[in-house]
């Protein structure tokens, strides 16, 4: 039997996200290209992608640990004690 894993559709990995980004600006300085050189281009882009895609990485996981800390907890019952006074009669 061909068994498959399902994956569930988690946060995107560094990689994926410097990949993305790297695409990204290397279609947007496309016109680029000519000036600096493929090379010099695809350094540039490919250092910039790390970068903003460290930082991207590092505010999703802030903001998902305050996620976590704002969610309700259960509040328990606490016991009150009463202090015994005594009365005169």
């Amino acid at each position: 039997m061909n068994q498959q894993e399902t994956t569930t559709p988690s946060a995107p990995t560094k990689k994926q996200v410097r990949k993305e980004i790297f695409e990204k600006l290397t279609g947007a300085l496309a016109e680029y290209k000519q000036d600096l050189g493929e090379k010099k281009l695809a350094t540039h882009v490919k250092k910039v992608s790390r970068l903003i895609s460290r930082d991207l990485l590092r505010i999703s996981k802030k903001n998902q640990e305050k996620a976590k800390k704002q969610s309700p907890k259960k509040a328990g019952k606490k016991s009150v004690k009463t202090s015994q006074v005594k009365t005169n009669p």
